[in-house]
């Protein structure tokens, strides 16, 4: 059942789960790794950009003439989202915390009609579109298989605890 996600084992080379994240934070604390405003460099050379809070996402919409209005009938608000150039594409980073039953495991279901919204939204601009949650612990039980295995199904992702960065396709630092 822990397709696609371990444990928080190794936090140099993953994103940790900490309730919410915050990329710009965890990628500023990584060796050679800098934030300026959005801009994520990596030796000094630009790797990505982290668009959060959702305003920066409708920003970066603009910069591609992408009025979302005309495309969607609603705007739509990732938890974090991280625009990786070196494999043009922007990565939807659901954060799912859960430490009792509750709604959390119906939204779970809804990242196939998430990831088209933002599919449509990001083919005009050529970007591909990955759709990613971060669980905690709780959704590790058996009686979340079959909701875990629907979101492989549909070309969704999940990661427990962390999300590792050569997932999104970022330089990884070196140990020294």
């Amino acid at each position: 059942m822990i397709k696609g996600g371990k444990g928080g084992v190794n936090t140099k080379t993953g994103l940790e789960f900490e309730g919410k994240t915050d990329l710009s934070t965890f990628l500023s604390k990584q060796k050679g790794y800098n934030i300026n405003n959005e801009k994520v460099f990596y030796l000094g050379e630009e790797v990505a950009r982290v668009l959060k809070p959702y305003g920066k996402f409708y920003q970066f919409l603009m910069e591609y003439g992408i009025k979302w209005d005309t495309i969607i009938s609603k705007q739509i608000r990732p938890d974090d989202c991280i625009y990786v150039i070196i494999n043009n594409t922007l990565f939807i980073i659901e954060c799912k915390y859960q430490n009792v039953a509750g709604s959390v495991d119906e939204k779970l279901q809804t990242c196939d009609f998430k990831k088209k919204q933002y599919q449509k939204l990001l083919s005009r601009a050529n970007i591909d579109v990955e759709y990613i949650y971060l669980l905690n612990d709780w959704f590790k039980k058996p009686e979340y298989k079959d909701v875990l295995d629907y979101i492989l199904s549909v070309g969704c992702h999940f990661y427990f605890e962390y999300i590792p960065l050569s997932k999104l396709g970022l330089p990884i630092p070196s140990e020294d």
